[in-house]
């Protein structure tokens, strides 16, 4: 008989604490993995969905689908409307908004600090984080061309690998955790990611460089965004967008904006600090 003694394998719950990346050894619920993926087919501005529409949006079959939604309608998190035979979000949705919103007060002091800097350069400042492989703004304050500020609704969802959203939130992350988006990004594009990854490694090696990331995701319009840490411990990315001048002033537009992006990414964290020794 050896001496040797085999090591107790390290818990689960244990693996979480040390990589940061959520670990069970128990298998999860497929039925309600697959439930949960047609909420998240409902996006800001589609009102209803029908069978068909969630079957192509998630690759379910439409019978699944159809189980699925029976429940989903049971249990009250969706309604059917007759008239347009089709599904609708309930009400249930809006209180788990709200209860995430709760959680996260800080957000609130946050705000006035990004509506001052949106409205005295006449640019977009938001504030997201992410759900699955995108980015969900929690905050933003915009500047429409024809001058006037909006302060947007939360939940509008944009992709994670070509945003500078996204790109900042990546560099935030511990290795482990930014390894493992980094996979199911590349998993989720298939043959595509090549192209995407280039640029993507190009931002993160700028923020090890200058501390934030840069894109121009939408045609004319230039964007530098930082991650940062709530009290709470969320990673969030904080972000500037602004028309581009020139091609010629696309260089220097980025450094005024960086520079100002650094400047509030400061005042946000000193006024967090200042809420907690309140």
């Amino acid at each position: 008989m050896s001496g040797k003694q085999t090591a107790a394998p390290s818990s689960s719950r244990r693996q979480t604490r040390q990589t940061g990346v959520f670990v069970r050894a128990t298998p999860g619920s497929q039925s309600l993995e697959r439930g949960l993926s047609i909420l998240r087919t409902f996006r800001h501005g589609v009102d209803s969905l029908t069978n068909a529409d969630i079957a192509e949006r998630t690759g379910l079959v439409r019978p699944t689908v159809s189980r699925l939604c029976r429940s989903l309608v049971d249990s009250g998190f969706l309604e059917f409307d007759r008239q347009q035979n089709a599904y609708r979000l309930s009400v249930a949705s809006l209180s788990l908004a709200l209860s995430f919103r709760s959680t996260e007060p800080e957000l609130d002091v946050a705000l006035p600090l990004m509506r001052e800097l949106a409205q005295s350069r006449k640019v977009n400042v938001s504030l997201a984080t992410a759900d699955q492989l995108e980015m969900v703004y929690v905050e933003t304050v915009r500047f429409s061309r024809q001058g006037v500020f909006r302060h947007q609704a939360a939940g509008s969802r944009i992709p994670m690998a070509i945003t500078s959203l996204g790109r900042a939130y990546l560099a935030g992350l511990p290795a482990l955790q930014r390894q493992s988006l980094l996979e199911k990004l590349q998993a989720a594009q298939g043959k595509d990611w090549p192209k995407t990854l280039e640029p993507l490694q190009q931002a993160l090696q700028l923020f090890e460089q200058r501390g934030f990331c840069y894109a121009q995701w939408q045609p004319g319009m230039g964007s530098v965004a930082s991650p940062i840490q709530s009290p709470s411990g969320r990673t969030y990315a904080l972000h500037i967008s602004y028309h581009i001048e020139s091609p010629d002033s696309e260089t220097r537009q980025m450094e005024a904006y960086a520079a100002l992006l650094s400047q509030l990414l400061h005042d946000v964290r000193a006024a967090w600090a200042e809420k907690i020794s309140d």
